[in-house]
């Protein structure tokens, strides 16, 4: 059983509220790893002896990311459409259909590549835990074939069967339905952990989306859904009723939603994806208001070809600080231990005893950086499960 200390930490994020702070910083600090867990943490000068060591000259060390929401099982590009988008045009859920298309005629082979491309591109960004959805396939074979290839990358694979209604459905959208929650469902069971829907104008009303995401429950599949993103809605309410681990976007909310959500602040987390509305041009969810009404709110990317076409969790801490109200210390924390809690998890997204070594190196003496230093490349080395998976050995 090898070990490694890390020493020399400038500033160490933990997460650990005992130790006092929304992020629980230690100054001076150094941890100690052991068998892929976090085995020691504390100032550098009282770190015991390991197997190796790395010296993080002053630099700060954070929680890996915990990106739990992302699309990347798809083929294709939507070039066209962002540039329209950027020229005048308003964004739909109907590009969704264009990278359908796409998807559909890939081979395994491409679709495994393209997850395997985006994952190592977060990675090296900081990114040790990410969320990937189905929904690009929309046949009971092609959700089934995206959910098995996500999960050769990921545990945390949500089918999202119910992302629009496809063109061969446009007719009977209440027949898709059944398909979503009959034979596709059963196919895709097997391979998910999380059920969600879009439950959005364009996409699948209250009634729809209730019906789909009772279905996966019954069948041992725990609630997420897209929920208030262009429109207010039912999503929020309904992800909150139906006890969801997450209601994503959150991006117009009434009152109602958001004591809704404060009120399941144990239970259902508010995530929200500054990437989509950066990359259409709608208003940015308003954090401020979330978190002084005391919900759990969780920062992520979207990652997908349409509307949010980025991997970089540091770039949405950026956007968050700046035009949703949020402290560096909130942003940081909502794309740590938020994600964490949005995904049910709580061995990842905190630098604790017992929790999974996890840890990015910042070329940086504070996190605050990450917002201060928008859109340079400050993660200096990447730790996943104790092993040095990114950057300087």
């Amino acid at each position: 059983m090898r070990s490694t200390v890390i020493t020399g930490i400038g500033s160490l994020v933990t997460n650990d509220p005992s130790v006092g702070g929304r992020l629980g910083l230690l100054e001076d600090a150094a941890v100690v790893i052991e068998d892929g867990r976090i085995a020691w943490v504390g100032a550098s000068r009282s770190a015991p002896s390991a197997d190796a060591r790395f010296d993080a000259g002053g630099r700060a060390v954070i929680p890996g990311f915990v990106d739990s929401h992302s699309h990347l099982v798809f083929a294709g590009d939507r070039t066209a459409e962002f540039n329209a988008r950027m020229s005048g045009a308003s964004y739909t859920a109907g590009g969704i259909r264009t990278t359908v298309a796409a998807t559909r005629a890939a081979s395994d082979a491409e679709l495994d590549a393209n997850v395997a491309r985006y994952l190592g591109e977060a990675l090296r960004q900081g990114t040790t835990v990410l969320e990937c959805k189905s929904g690009y396939g929309l046949t009971v074979e092609d959700e089934a074939r995206a959910l098995r290839i996500a999960g050769r990358h990921t545990d945390e694979t949500t089918y999202l069967g119910a992302h629009v209604v496809p063109p061969d459905y446009a007719d009977d959208p209440a027949a898709y339905v059944e398909l979503v929650t009959g034979p596709m469902l059963d196919a895709c069971v097997p391979y998910a952990r999380w059920v969600d829907v879009f439950c959005e104008r364009g996409a699948f009303d209250g009634d729809q989306a209730r019906a789909i995401l009772t279905a996966g429950a019954k069948r041992g599949l725990t609630p997420r859904v897209h929920a208030n993103q262009l429109t207010e809605g039912p999503g929020v309410q309904l992800a909150v009723e139906l006890g969801a681990a997450s209601a994503d976007h959150c991006t117009h909310l009434s009152d109602a939603d958001v004591a809704a959500l404060a009120s399941a602040a144990d239970t259902t987390v508010a995530t929200l994806l500054p990437g989509a509305e950066f990359s259409t041009r709608a208003r940015y969810p308003d954090a401020r208001r979330l978190l002084d009404a005391g919900a759990t709110v969780a920062l992520s990317t979207d990652c997908n070809p349409g509307s949010s076409f980025t991997s970089s969790v540091p770039f949405c801490i950026a956007i968050a600080v700046r035009e949703m109200g949020m402290t560096p210390d909130e942003a940081l924390w909502s794309a740590t231990a938020g994600g964490a809690a949005a995904l049910r998890r709580t061995d990842v997204g905190r630098v604790t005893v017992g929790a999974r070594a996890d840890l990015a190196l910042l070329d940086a003496p504070s996190h605050v950086h990450l917002a201060y230093r928008p859109g340079v490349p400050l993660v200096a080395a990447v730790w996943r499960g104790g092993e040095l998976v990114a950057g300087a050995a």
